[in-house]
C-alpha cells in the first residue's frame, strides 16, 4: 500500500479523532469525576487499539509463514493470466487480528468494568460470542462447512449476549404508521388484531409496541445477517476489511456524538467505542497486508469475526436499528443475490469478476446462459465498465463511505420527520 493510499485509509478515522478531541477538551474543566473520566477512557481505549495494530501489523508476516507451511493458502482466482496466478497465498489470517483483538478486550475489562461495573456481564459476553465466531470462522476456513450450518451458529453465538439482554423490546411506531394501531385513543380493528402477538402501549397513543419475543429473534437474526453480509459481499483484494473498516469508523462516530450529546445511553456507547476502536486498530493492520496485491487472505475468519463485532455493539449497545443504515451496500448485495442465493437462478460456488489478462482489467462474470452474476460487485462493473482490482476495490469502498455518512444523515436529521 503506498503512501497517497495509506493517507486515504486514515481519512475515515479523522471524524472519530476530532469528536474525541472535542470531548476531551469540554472535559478538561470539568470538576465533575465520573464525567470528566469518559474523556481518559476514551484516550486509553484508543492507546489499546494502536497497541492492537502495530501488533497485528508485526505478527501477520509471522503467522503467514505457518499458513503456508501447513497449507492452508489458495491462489488468488483475479491473477488468472498472470506470473502469479500460481502463487500460494496464505489464508484465514483474520485469525491474527481476531486473537490480538481478544486481547485487548481483556485488557479494557479491568479499566472499563472499574468504571461500568454494570456492564461487566455484557463485556464477557460480548467476549465469548465473538470469540466463539472467530472459532467457527476459522474451522470453517480449514473444513469448509456447509452453508446450513453458516446460518445457525452465527444465532448460537449471539445467545449469549440475548441471555444478558436488559434493554427495552419497544420499539417507537413511526408517526404516518400510528393511525393504523389507534384513533381518537381507542385501538383500531388492525391495532387489536396485533394485540394478539404483540403490545400496544394504548398510554402512548400508540407511539410505542412491545415485541417482546419477536424483538429478541429480531436481534437474532441481525447476529446471522451481519456475518453473512460481510462474507458474500467479498471476492476481491482489500473489500472484506475494507467494508468493516468504514462501518467501524461510522459505528465509532455514532458512538462518539450519542456520548458529547450526554444522551441516556451513553455508559452503552462507551461500551461500544471501546469494542469499536480496538477493532479498527486491528482491523487497519490487517488491511495492509490484504490490500492489492493481496500478500494474504483474511478468510471467513475475519467475515465472521468482523460480522459478529458489529452485532455485539449493535445489541449491547441498544442501536441496533442504527447499525443496519451502515449496512446499506450489504443489504443491497443480498437482495440482489436472492435469486442466486435461494437457487432460483444457479448459483456457482464463486461468483468473482472475471480477471482479462490482455487488458489487465476485471470484468462481469457470467454463469451459464450468459446471465451475469448477481452481485454488487458485478453490478458495479456493469454500470461503470471493466477496471483494475483496485479501482474496483476504491469504487466499492467509496460507495461504502457515502451510505454510511448517508446513514449518519438519516440517523440525525430526516429520523426527527418520522419519529418524536
Amino acid at each position: 500500500m503506498d503512501i497517497s493510499l495509506r493517507a486515504l485509509a486514515v481519512l475515515p478515522l479523522l471524524p472519530p479523532a476530532w469528536v474525541v478531541f472535542q470531548i476531551v477538551s469540554n472535559e478538561t474543566g470539568a470538576n465533575d469525576e465520573t464525567t470528566s473520566s469518559v474523556g481518559a477512557q476514551l484516550l486509553g481505549f484508543w492507546a489499546l487499539g494502536m497497541l492492537g495494530y502495530i501488533g497485528t501489523y508485526r505478527l501477520i508476516p509471522s503467522i503467514k509463514f505457518y499458513m503456508l507451511k501447513r497449507g492452508i493458502c489458495g491462489k488468488d482466482l483475479g491473477k488468472k493470466g498472470t506470473k502469479s496466478e500460481n502463487d500460494d497465498v496464505p489464508e484465514a489470517l483474520g485469525i491474527v487480528p481476531g486473537a490480538i483483538f481478544l486481547i485487548c478486550l481483556i485488557f479494557c475489562l479491568v479499566g472499563f468494568a472499574a468504571n461500568h461495573p454494570s456492564k461487566l456481564l455484557d463485556l464477557n459476553s460480548a467476549l465469548l460470542s465473538i470469540c466463539f465466531m472467530l472459532f467457527l470462522g476459522f474451522t470453517d476456513d480449514v473444513l469448509e462447512w456447509p452453508w446450513r450450518y453458516k446460518l445457525f451458529l452465527p444465532s448460537v453465538a449471539s445467545l449469549p449476549l440475548l441471555c444478558c439482554y436488559e434493554g427495552s423490546t419497544s420499539v417507537v411506531v413511526p408517526i404516518p404508521l400510528r393511525s393504523y394501531l389507534m384513533n381518537d385513543g381507542h385501538l383500531t380493528s388492525f391495532g387489536r388484531l396485533l394485540c394478539y402477538i404483540v403490545v400496544v402501549d394504548e398510554n402512548a397513543d400508540g407511539s410505542i409496541v412491545n415485541l417482546g419475543l419477536f424483538y429478541l429473534v429480531y436481534m437474532g437474526l441481525l447476529a446471522v445477517f451481519c456475518t453473512n453480509a460481510i462474507n458474500i459481499h467479498a471476492g476481491i483484494n482489500g473489500l472484506e476489511v475494507g467494508q468493516s473498516y468504514i462501518i467501524g469508523c461510522a459505528v465509532l462516530v455514532h458512538n462518539l456524538m450519542e456520548i458529547q450529546a450526554e444522551s441516556l445511553s451513553r455508559e452503552n456507547h462507551v461500551f461500544s467505542a471501546m469494542i469499536m476502536l480496538s477493532f479498527l486498530g486491528v482491523s487497519l493492520a490487517l488491511l495492509r497486508h490484504n490490500w492489492y496485491p493481496a500478500s494474504v487472505f483474511v478468510g471467513d475468519t475475519y467475515c465472521y469475526f468482523a460480522g459478529m463485532t458489529f452485532a455485539v455493539v449493535g445489541i449491547s449497545g441498544h442501536f441496533s436499528k442504527t447499525l443496519l443504515l451502515f449496512f446499506i451496500p450489504q443489504v443491497i448485495n443480498f437482495l440482489w443475490s436472492t435469486p442466486q442465493l435461494f437457487k432460483f437462478v444457479p448459483c456457482p460456488k464463486h461468483r468473482l469478476p472475471k480477471f482479462n489478462a490482455k487488458t489487465g482489467l476485471m470484468e462481469p462474470s457470467k454463469i451459464n446462459g450468459g446471465k451475469t452474476n448477481m452481485t454488487l460487485i458485478n453490478l458495479f462493473l456493469l454500470l461503470l465498465g471493466p477496471m483494475t482490482e483496485q479501482q474496483l476495490c476504491i469504487a466499492l469502498l467509496a460507495f461504502q463511505t457515502l451510505c454510511c455518512a448517508f446513514g449518519l444523515y438519516i440517523r440525525y436529521n430526516l429520523a426527527q420527520l418520522v419519529f418524536d
